[in-house]
């Protein structure tokens, strides 16, 4: 199966082979396994070791933005969230959930937030200390990229927190050039092309150490991942881990730096962009977002009109044709879903572009194009 979804993504079969193994996660051979993986971590977010800290928090992408939010702003306080997207609206209720007050900034889900609209928010908004931003939203494919948005908000003398779960890897960002970033947070699963099992944090020391005791909860609060890290040792966990996908994780930065690291993927996952980009259009879909706006995780078009049409037999019917796609819309007008990242080339987005044909031409879906 050819897995085109923004995450979990198609791995490669040395990855996977890392499940195969059973471990105890407290065994002194991979403790020192996974202390050897830290500091690689925060190289990749272009952090500076003794100044920037991985922390790890076994789940999915929500439980490490929601620890973000808690470990990093006061609860009560409140938090601008850039809202152009469904993850945007997910990252707001955590927020609200958690005791948070969100002031949303909103905006269109087919395109990025402006800098200047979020100057004038922040000036209407004082009593915001952080911004709260998805860098790329998997509900459409749009970038909202921190190194525009980031300066903005050093300038009003506020704090970041950057939700990077799918682009982190792929996306250029360094944390060292963003001193206004107090987290940046990413997964195991998407650009780094590891299995699911795994959130991560990356965050200045001072920070963590300025914010500890604010999460109001042990299992999310990132400053006790530091402390335990500093009593225990750079290996240790709190709680039972994922352990064998955090192997597998190692596996994927192993095969990542060997490929070129950021500019490599960027540029294999933006090659992959392009290909299913135009050939949706010369089936006759209708992009969702504009080309200047398109990110290069997904390509998100608007679902036909046509009369035979049904998102949940094209998924069907790709998927007999051994492609999985993403079966549900997330936008505010119907849409479907073309992932571009994970270990896949042009020739794989060639092959499902050419079964997706087969698949409209087997419905009978002749008007293909958004009305």
């Amino acid at each position: 199966m050819l897995l085109l979804i923004p995450g979990p993504v198609q791995t490669r079969p040395e990855v996977r082979a890392c499940m195969a193994e059973d471990i105890a996660p407290w065994d002194e051979e991979f403790r020192d396994e996974y202390a050897a993986m830290r500091p690689r971590i925060v190289k990749i977010a272009g952090g500076v070791e003794g100044k920037h800290v991985s922390l790890p928090l076994p789940g999915c992408g929500h439980m490490i933005i929601e620890a973000a939010i808690r470990t990093f702003v006061p609860a009560g306080a409140k938090l601008l969230v850039v809202r152009n997207g469904g993850y945007a609206d997910r990252l707001a209720r955590l927020a609200e959930s958690a005791g948070r007050v969100v002031v949303a900034l909103d905006g269109p889900d087919d395109a990025p937030m402006p800098a200047e609209r979020l100057a004038q928010a922040l000036a209407e908004n004082p009593d915001c200390g952080h911004v709260a931003l998805v860098v790329s939203e998997t509900g459409t494919g749009i970038v909202n990229d921190p190194n525009i948005l980031g300066p903005v908000i050093a300038a009003a003398g506020r704090r970041m927190i950057c939700d990077a779960v799918s682009g982190f890897g792929a996306l250029p960002f360094s944390l060292e050039a963003h001193p206004e970033c107090d987290v940046v947070v990413f997964t195991s699963n998407k650009c780094l092309e590891g299995l699911p099992g795994f959130g991560f944090a990356v965050a200045p020391i001072a920070r963590l150490e300025a914010c500890r005791g604010q999460a109001g909860s042990w299992v999310m609060d990132l400053s006790d991942v530091y402390d335990h890290a500093l009593k225990n040792g750079w290996g240790s966990f709190r709680f039972t881990p994922a352990v064998q996908a955090l192997r597998a994780f190692g596996k994927a930065m192993e095969i990542y730096e060997a490929e070129g690291g950021q500019p490599a993927r960027l540029a294999r996952y933006s090659r992959n962009r392009d290909v299913m980009y135009a050939g949706l259009k010369a089936l006759g879909f209708t992009p969702y977002v504009a080309p200047e706006h398109q990110g290069p995780i997904i390509v998100n078009v608007y679902q036909p009109v046509d009369p035979n049409w049904s998102l949940e037999a094209f998924q069907r019917g790709m998927k007999a044709r051994g492609v999985i796609l993403s079966d549900f819309s997330s936008t505010k007008k119907p849409s479907m879903r073309f992932g571009c990242i994970g270990a896949i080339g042009e020739e794989d987005i060639r092959f499902a572009l050419k079964q997706a044909e087969a698949v409209l031409q087997e419905m009978g879906v002749g008007t293909r194009a958004a009305a």
